[in-house]
């Protein structure tokens, strides 16, 4: 597989300055969704470098310094559990992706996003279904999304210990669901996310 098919199509095109964009945590029942934008250099080998669903936390943690090292430029942002309940979910998500693309220090021409809806961005954009397994650019951003997001859900833990964020991140898990059975709604939950929820 050429990690950088989409990458060098865009080049093709005339494209100079490309992103990957992605998000993590769009599913949990609390906390922010967060997106990364990265800009890698021509070429870029970062061994190991794959969709950030499909490796360990360890191997996330690892790869995270070594992509915002070799990244031309990066930025990683989030929207918060106010605007998750304010716009929806997707809507938020959008926000935070074009708070990452907008805050790289290298202007983007052009963005690979992850998924098939177009967040809107300032400039020319691609969505691509399952990217984060097929664009280097948009791994690496999986990968800074997900373990930013990941480190946010554990300073909450220590805030919180009684909701086990450490353990699930927020999700949506057996665990999870009795902690708020137990001590109710805080104020890091999506209170729309939970009116599913059996009590």
């Amino acid at each position: 597989m050429d990690w950088f098919e989409y990458e060098n199509s865009a080049k093709a095109q005339g494209y100079k300055a490309i992103c990957g964009v992605d998000e993590a945590g769009r599913g949990p029942l609390a906390g922010p969704v967060y997106a990364a934008a990265v800009i890698l250099p021509e070429g870029c080998v970062i061994d190991g470098l794959n969709d950030s669903k499909k490796i360990s936390e360890k191997k996330r943690e690892a790869l995270f310094d070594v992509i915002k090292e070799k990244a031309l430029a990066y930025c990683v942002a989030s929207a918060s559990v106010e605007e998750i309940e304010q716009f929806n979910i997707l809507n938020a998500t959008f926000i935070a992706m074009r708070r990452a693309v907008e805050g790289l220090e290298i202007k983007p021409d052009y963005a690979l996003v992850d998924g098939n809806r177009d967040p809107k961005l300032f400039c020319d954009t691609l969505t691509v279904i399952k990217g984060d397994a097929k664009s280097a650019s948009i791994a690496a951003a999986s990968i800074l999304a997900k373990v930013s997001r990941d480190r946010y859900m554990l300073e909450i833990d220590k805030l919180v210990p009684q909701y086990c964020f450490a353990q699930h991140k927020g999700y949506g898990t057996k665990l999870h669901y009795e902690k708020i059975r137990e001590y109710g709604v805080s104020e890091y939950h999506r209170p729309s996310f939970l009116k599913t929820m059996k009590w």
